[in-house]
């Protein structure tokens, strides 16, 4: 027997699922809010139950990262993400507005593809999944081919559990053959509604040009400012952790230390002491080799690596203890590859003389490949802060705190997520962290607080004066109807969608 092509059994298998996707999201309408969230806490708990193990699955197929890291953030993604979107009133009518005469009602956007990158795979899968099925959405995840099996065992995990809980088989689901061209067949389907796209810069692109609605982050080449007003000890231990949390896979994590030029000396010893290793100049040719392509992109096989083993593969000494690397750096472009975004635990550092200079040098780190992402700050200086704040080019602007956790919401008030909106300026069309409010589309039912203009019914020449052809102008149907009308008339209209054939 011939074997089949792997790009059409992909491309088969995206289709088939969208199909299934369709069918389970129209059942899935009847579901009331009390349904909706019991299948979202059934998968969170089946998650939580197999946290360990999913993050070894996803550690052992991409060799990124950190086991015990990663356990951490698949459990951010399953109970971190639900109680923030858990009391988000998602079906049926979520607000009334009495002054406005205004009624809102949740309605879902439909069909989901989730695109999850290699390195946040389950944890990603797990966030996508239940912001979709909070909204009553239908969900399809197409993972990336290096991480497919584990971004799978996670989706499987949540589709059986959600499915036990009363689920219709074929809301979530996950591709299994994972290739380009079935992820772009997935995405140009006529069953897709939205793509929620997170992963590397040309896989987002794709999903903005398939002419689909599309929700995309952007590269974070994030800058960390510690001023000369900082608790430079906790900065240094803030930025150490940071960097090295799961082999620095997260995109926000703290891509280049600037340093006010006052308090640069007691930074560096500060990092040191926490396991921050100095590469010395003249191995640095040897791990910008390493790190990036010809081409100027970032090398996969460095990607989520421990100083020692990027040490090992660039043929460089480092010591046992070191838990990053950094280097320093006097410019930032193209002719200093080290100044980009490194996804693994290699560090800039440089020095700037007052928090203007630090500005500049910040503004040139996120413009080159971090626009609209994210920024870290150390300081007590209130001014300072907000200075930072009003001029940067980041939607995050995060104080004090881990750029890793901070941005995710894990140690801030930003809302829990694991995809970051750049913004416009990043070439998104938002720069809000995404969450279930992203993939509820809202209908307003309007009541009239005024009557037309009279001058209105003078454009029609069959018009007499007084009103329109057949009677005086109406006020229409009146007041909204009380909380408790609008009860008993959702109930009978869900009975009646829960009994239709």
């Amino acid at each position: 027997m011939a074997e089949l092509d792997a790009d059409l059994v992909s491309i088969q298998e995206a289709r088939s699922l969208a199909v299934a996707a369709k069918a389970a999201q129209k059942q899935f309408m009847a579901a009331d809010q009390a349904q909706v969230d019991r299948v979202c806490q059934a998968m969170v708990d089946a998650i939580m139950r197999d946290s360990a193990r999913l993050a070894q699955l996803a550690h052992d197929e991409t060799g990124y990262g950190v086991a015990a890291h990663k356990t951490l953030k698949i459990e951010f993604a399953a109970k971190g993400v639900w109680d923030s979107i858990k009391d988000t009133p998602t079906v049926g009518v979520l607000r009334r507005d009495e002054a406005r005469g205004i009624i809102e009602i949740g309605w879902p956007v439909g069909v989901v593809v989730g695109l999850t990158p290699s390195t946040n795979p389950n944890s990603t899968a797990i966030f996508k999944v239940l912001i979709s099925v909070k909204a009553r959405n239908a969900i399809i995840v197409a993972p990336h081919p290096s991480a497919a099996r584990a971004t799978y065992e996670a989706v499987r995990l949540m589709a059986e559990a959600g499915e036990r809980a009363g689920m219709p088989k074929g809301l979530v689901s996950c591709m299994q053959n994972s290739t380009l061209q079935g992820s772009q067949e997935l995405m140009k389907h006529h069953a897709t509604s939205l793509i929620l796209a997170t992963g590397g810069t040309p896989m987002v692109r794709a999903a903005h040009s398939t002419g689909k609605p599309a929700l995309g982050v952007g590269p974070g080449n994030v800058p960390v400012y510690v001023d000369r007003s900082a608790d430079v000890r906790a900065a240094a231990e803030a930025i150490v952790n940071s960097k090295s949390f799961d082999c620095s896979v997260i995109c926000a994590t703290e891509q280049a230390v600037v340093a006010d030029a006052p308090i640069a000396a007691q930074l560096r010893s500060e990092m040191a002491a926490l396991g921050a290793y100095w590469v010395p100049p003249v191995d640095k040719p040897a791990l910008e080799r390493l790190l990036f392509t010809s081409s100027g992109g970032m090398n996969p096989a460095a990607v989520g690596r421990t100083p020692q083993a990027l040490a090992a593969a660039a043929g460089i000494k480092v010591p046992q203890e070191a838990r990053i690397l950094v280097v320093d750096l006097a410019s930032v472009g193209r002719d200093e590859p080290l100044s980009g975004e490194k996804l693994t635990t290699v560090l800039g550092f440089y020095v700037a003389d007052g928090w203007r200079a630090g500005c500049e040098r910040s503004l040139e780190l996120l413009r080159y490949g971090g626009d609209g992402h994210s920024l870290v700050i150390h300081a007590r200086e209130e001014d300072v802060i907000l200075a930072f704040g009003l001029e940067k080019p980041a939607f995050r602007i995060l104080v004090n705190t881990w750029g890793t956790l901070g941005a995710i919401g894990a140690t801030t008030g930003v809302m829990p997520s694991l995809t970051l909106g750049p913004g416009g300026v990043g070439g998104a069309v938002v720069g809000d962290n995404i969450t279930v409010t992203h993939l509820l589309n809202i209908k307003r039912v309007a009541y009239p607080l005024r009557p037309p203009p009279a001058v209105a019914y003078a454009l029609a020449p069959d018009v007499r004066r007084g009103g329109l052809p057949g009677g005086a102008p109406t006020a229409g149907a009146g007041a909204p109807p009380t909380d408790e009308q609008l009860e008993r008339i959702i109930a009978r209209v869900l009975a009646q969608m829960q009994n239709a054939p």
